[in-house]
C-alpha cells in the first residue's frame, strides 16, 4: 500500500486549485457498473468494441474525453446510459448534452461511431434531468480518489436530497484529472470543475447561494477555457457573484512571453439582456503559488505546477443591447 497521498500533500502546502480544469470538446460518458481497473475502458464490463473505439479516438487525436459513471442503479437496470456533452460554439454557458437509453452497454460503439459521422441516432431520448455531477470515485487510479471520492459521494448524495433537487443526478465516474484535489467533480452541463470540496460548499454550488467567496477554495476552473483564462474567469466571477453562471462566455489568449513568464488574456460575456462586455488582463507567473510536487499518489517524480495571478485587469468594451 502506498503510504503517500497526494491529496494530502496538496492541502498542507495549500496549493491553489484553479488553473487545473481540463479542456475537451466532447465528453462522451458511458454507463457501466464497477469495479474498473486502473485503466477503466479494461474494465470487464466494457465489450471489446467499445474500447476498439476509445483506441480508435484516441489515434485520430480527437478532442473526446471518454468516461465511465454508475450510481447505485447501474447494477440493477436494464439498460445502459450514454450521455454526450458536446461544447457550444462560439460565446457559451458549456456543453449541449445529448442522452441515450440503450438496451446495453454492447450498443454505445455503434451509437458514437454513428453520432461521429454526424448520422441522427433513434436512441436518444428527452430528459427532464437538467444536471449531471461527476463524482470521480476511481481508487484503483489513484488511492485519494477512494479515500475522499467515496465518502463525498455518499455524503453529496442525501445534500441532494435534502435540497430536492429532482431535476439533478450524481454520477460516479472514472478518473478526469486532478486527484490530488479529491474530492473533486465535474458539474454538466456547464463543465466546470471542482476540487477539495465538503458537503457545505458543494450546497452552495447545488443552490447558487450564499458567499462566493466560498468557490475561491474550491473552483479548479471552467473547461471551456484554456487553462491561464479560467484563472481569469475566477477573478470575475468573484466580483460579480453567482450571476455570472448566467453569463456566456469567451476567451481567449492573445499572447503569451517567449518565457510564459506573462500571458495576455481576453474574456468576453454576455448577460441575459444581451449586453455584452469585454475584458483583457494581464496574467503574471505566481512565484509563490508555483510548486514542484507529485501530481498522484504512486507518481515517480515531481512537476512543476505552475500558477498565475491576475496582475492587471480592464474593461475594453462594453456594447449594451438595443432591441429594435
Amino acid at each position: 500500500m502506498n503510504n503517500f497521498f497526494c491529496a494530502d500533500h496538496s492541502r498542507e502546502i495549500q496549493e491553489d486549485v484553479i488553473g487545473s480544469a481540463t479542456n475537451h470538446q466532447t465528453y462522451i460518458l458511458v454507463e457501466c457498473p464497477t469495479p474498473w481497473v486502473s485503466e477503466a475502458f479494461n474494465s470487464k464490463w466494457v465489450p471489446d468494441n467499445l474500447r476498439i473505439l476509445v483506441a480508435d479516438v484516441k489515434r485520430a487525436k480527437l478532442s473526446i474525453h471518454f468516461l465511465l459513471i454508475a450510481n447505485d442503479e447501474t447494477h440493477r437496470e436494464e439498460q445502459t446510459t450514454l450521455l454526450i456533452y458536446q461544447q457550444e460554439k462560439g460565446s457559451s454557458n458549456g456543453y449541449r448534452k445529448q442522452e441515450f437509453k440503450l438496451p446495453n452497454i454492447e450498443q454505445v460503439a455503434g451509437v458514437v461511431r454513428k453520432w461521429l459521422t454526424g448520422v441522427s441516432v433513434d436512441d436518444e431520448i428527452a430528459s427532464n434531468t437538467t444536471r449531471d455531477i461527476l463524482v470521480c470515485t476511481h481508487g484503483s487510479h489513484d488511492q485519494c480518489c477512494a479515500k475522499y471520492g467515496n465518502p463525498f459521494y455518499f455524503h453529496a448524495q442525501n445534500t441532494i436530497f435534502d435540497l430536492q433537487l429532482n431535476h439533478l443526478r450524481i454520477w460516479r465516474s472514472s478518473h478526469f484529472g486532478g486527484h490530488r484535489f479529491a474530492p473533486t467533480a465535474i458539474d454538466f452541463p456547464q463543465g466546470r470543475y471542482y476540487g477539495v470540496l465538503d458537503q457545505d460548499t458543494f450546497k452552495s454550488i447545488l443552490t447558487q447561494t450564499g458567499n462566493i467567496e466560498c468557490l475561491n477554495k474550491v473552483y479548479r476552473g471552467w473547461g471551456i477555457l484554456p487553462n491561464p483564462l479560467q484563472i481569469l474567469e475566477r477573478e470575475l466571477m468573484l466580483r460579480l457573484g453567482w450571476d455570472w453562471f448566467n453569463y456566456k462566455v469567451t476567451g481567449k489568449i492573445l499572447e503569451k512571453s517567449l518565457d510564459n513568464q506573462t500571458i495576455l488574456g481576453e474574456l468576453s460575456f454576455e448577460q441575459p439582456s444581451g449586453t455584452l462586455y469585454t475584458y483583457q488582463a494581464k496574467l503574471v507567473k505566481d512565484d509563490i503559488k508555483t510548486q514542484t510536487l507529485k501530481g498522484s499518489c504512486d507518481a515517480s517524480r515531481e512537476v512543476v505546477c505552475v500558477k498565475y495571478a491576475v496582475s492587471n485587469l480592464w474593461l475594453v468594451a462594453k456594447k449594451v443591447a438595443t432591441y429594435s
